[in-house]
């Protein structure tokens, strides 16, 4: 492959998982993506950028509804997605934008199925953050002062829609730990924590790359 590393996170509402792709990435010195990826998906597929907002890990088998946002895109008809409906054009531009970012940079890339467009490539390292829902409720409530039964109502929705999301255009299940290179709890490690983890894993995986490379040559 073309050798950069790329770490794709999926996250738990809650969980800290973008502060931790995003200290990840600056203790790595590559950029993270996440909402980002929304805006170079619409620039490289001259799709808008509204349908990538309006479809942002949310799948909708609402044809009304798909009828009715499709006309978004209208004007953009030399888009090879033209002829596609409204939740595949968005999927496929994406899918698309990941795989090119992953050829050309190192760098973290945040939910939307990232581990699965990349599944095919051995340098990607996928990673899925947990953490125990006390600790997500009080996440949530700080960051968007709701009361703590609102903020596990808004875990609860988030992360459905999330799974649904994920289980939906890939073959794998959304937490499933086979779904995963690595799984760790923030509670138990804190955000920093599960950085480093994540940095050892780098490690340990580089020197076993290095360990093949040196026992096929001894075999040659």
């Amino acid at each position: 492959m073309n050798g950069n590393l790329v770490i794709t996170i999926g996250r738990e509402c809650g969980s800290g998982g973008r502060l931790i792709g995003q200290r990840l990435a600056e203790r790595l010195n590559i950029r993270c993506y996440d909402k980002e990826l929304l805006a170079l998906a619409a620039k490289e597929s001259g799709l808008n950028k509204d349908l990538f907002e309006s479809q942002d890990e949310k799948p909708t088998n609402s044809f009304l509804y798909s009828l009715v946002m499709d006309t978004y895109s209208f004007g953009y008809s030399n888009s090879p997605y033209i002829d596609m409906p409204l939740n595949q054009k968005v999927f496929l531009a994406q899918f698309e934008t990941i795989r090119n970012l992953a050829s050309k940079e190192s760098c973290v890339i945040v939910g939307r199925c990232a581990d699965y467009a990349l599944a095919d490539d051995p340098d990607v390292i996928s990673v899925f953050i947990t953490a125990d829902m006390k600790d997500k409720v009080d996440e949530i409530v700080a960051l968007n002062n709701l009361t703590p039964e609102k903020a596990k109502d808004f875990i609860q929705k988030t992360d459905k829609k999330r799974a649904h999301y994920y289980n939906y255009y890939s073959n794998k299940k959304w937490g499933d730990t086979r779904s995963y290179d690595l799984c760790l709890n923030s509670s138990k490690l804190t955000n920093e924590g599960v950085v480093e983890a994540i940095l050892e894993y780098i490690k340990i995986k580089e020197r076993h790359k290095d360990d093949k490379k040196m026992n096929t040559k001894k075999d040659m």
